[in-house]
């Protein structure tokens, strides 16, 4: 790696490390090396400017390099610095958690807007986010939706403590509880609502994932079976004995997994509402299915 960043400005450390992270193809390079200067100096953008001029001390030089070189090695930027915002929430993440990416903010609004139509924003109402990993959607929702609790559940303990540990900080831990659990297994009483971002890589798949994805996100939470479906073949069931009538189940999706999910979803008694919801790329996201009265 050339061009040292002992005795470098911050100016001009964050420099060196854009032109770094862009000749190894880093689309998001300038953002990159801001975050990682502002995580060693403890520095903010307005602080990283006002600051520019100041030489960086060998210690902070080998620190930032340090994180450059994992960064350029293909960790994600999330993991590195240990914290990553979803739905303008600050979640920590950690080795037994997917990184909350903005696609799955498609199955917030979906459930929201879906809400808001009906007027339920602040009735008081029953969430399961099956396979909540960080907490994310859990999280998100009940931000939104005062009068509102949940029940986070996932396969690793060691996931739950993460979304245990987001929900203190955001202030939700009061209306959010947390159970190791298959999904929706072990679970009882009636909800409103029940969403999942479900594994749903096929298995063969996963061996040519980028990078930051096959060797930093846990497998449990990308494989998705032969056919990317496993998931789904488990929920719908478990979904269509816990929701209310008229209850909502909105499930994240692959790209040109919106037909055979909904076949899924609708063979268990739930009525299909359009097609998928798109996510920023125009890629079918969500799919939501109502459960319908006997």
């Amino acid at each position: 790696m050339t061009d040292s960043l002992a005795g470098q400005s911050i100016e001009a450390a964050r420099r060196i490390l854009t032109a770094r992270f862009a000749a190894e193809g880093i689309d998001s390079a300038t953002l990159d090396a801001r975050l990682l200067a502002g995580a060693v100096l403890h520095l903010d953008l307005t602080g990283l400017i006002a600051q520019g001029q100041r030489q960086l001390t060998p210690d902070e030089a080998d620190r930032l390099d340090a994180l450059a070189r994992r960064r350029i090695a293909g960790e994600p930027i999330a993991r590195i610095l240990g914290t990553r915002e979803f739905w303008g929430l600050p979640l920590a993440v950690s080795a037994d958690t997917l990184v909350p990416r903005p696609d799955t903010e498609t199955i917030v609004e979906a459930a929201l807007d879906t809400l808001r139509a009906e007027s339920r924003t602040h009735d008081t109402l029953r969430i399961a986010d099956l396979g909540t990993g960080t907490g994310a959607i859990l999280l998100a929702l009940l931000s939104e939706l005062p009068n509102t609790t949940g029940i986070g559940t996932d396969l690793s303990a060691a996931a739950l403590e993460t979304a245990r540990t987001n929900a203190h900080r955001l202030g939700l831990a009061s209306r959010a509880d947390f159970m190791v659990s298959d999904y929706a297994e072990g679970l009882s009483g009636a909800f409103d609502l029940i969403v999942s971002n479900p594994p749903y890589i096929r298995s063969a798949e996963i061996a040519v994932l980028a990078v930051e994805v096959r060797d930093h996100d846990p497998r449990l939470a990308l494989d998705g079976g032969p056919d990317g479906l496993d998931a789904y073949r488990r929920i719908a069931p478990q979904a269509a004995q816990l929701l209310s009538p008229g209850g909502l189940l909105v499930l994240e999706i692959g790209q040109d997994q919106d037909n055979d999910v909904a076949r899924l979803v609708t063979a268990r008694g739930f009525t299909v509402a359009g097609p998928a919801r798109p996510d920023l790329a125009g890629i079918g996201r969500a799919v939501m299915g109502r459960k319908m009265p006997r």
